[in-house]
């Protein structure tokens, strides 16, 4: 089995098949051709993601019976308020499919300072009289983009989005476009204790 994390970058689709001319994994990663992403993560996302062979890793991270916690770092438009963040973690309804959906509660706090993150290309619209602060979001649930959803239903749109956090496997090591192999064991005990 083969197991790589690598930090997906902004506008890169999740996938290795081509489609519509955009970017893919396949401009990227370099892997086995059985080995494919465990979930996904949006366009205009960017982070951690897992790419393996391996079908019961990809079944006990995506079946919604095994929750894990996902960690996201969140750029938002303006300066939220302590009230908004409350309403985060105690769950907002979004919109899935037509259907309003109330989140689960999650953890959610508003960084001290700023983050050390890479620099996007291209980088968020800045405007100096609107300030965008980041925070952390740790949810044991993904619907279709329901991060942005859950910001812009307390009235702070995402400006940027990364996934941090993988239960215990983070992209400290990672910059975009990066990759690193892992073997089965670490994986395993990093994921599932």
């Amino acid at each position: 089995m083969d197991y790589f994390l690598i930090y997906k970058p902004y506008l890169v689709l999740s996938q290795f098949s081509a489609m519509d001319g955009k970017q893919t994994l396949a401009d990227y990663f370099k892997v086995p051709k059985d080995v494919y992403p465990v979930g996904r993560l949006d366009y205009d996302s960017e982070g951690l993601l897992i790419l393996t062979n391996d079908k019961q890793l990809n079944n006990r991270l995506l079946n919604p019976l095994f929750a894990h916690e996902r960690e996201y770092w969140v750029q938002v438009d303006g300066a939220i308020t302590p009230e908004a963040v409350t309403q985060l973690q105690k769950g907002t309804s979004i919109n899935i499919d037509g259907k309003l959906y109330r989140t689960r509660p999650c953890k959610a706090m508003l960084f001290a300072e700023t983050p050390i993150v890479p620099e996007r290309n291209p980088p968020i619209r800045f405007r100096k009289e609107i300030p965008a602060p980041w925070l952390q979001l740790a949810l044991k649930e993904g619907k279709n983009r329901q991060v942005r959803k859950m910001t812009a239903s307390v009235g702070y749109p995402t400006l940027r989005l990364i996934r941090y956090r993988i239960e215990k496997l983070t992209i400290d090591a990672l910059q975009p476009g990066e990759m690193i192999s892992i073997d089965q064991k670490d994986i395993y005990k990093l994921l599932f204790g």
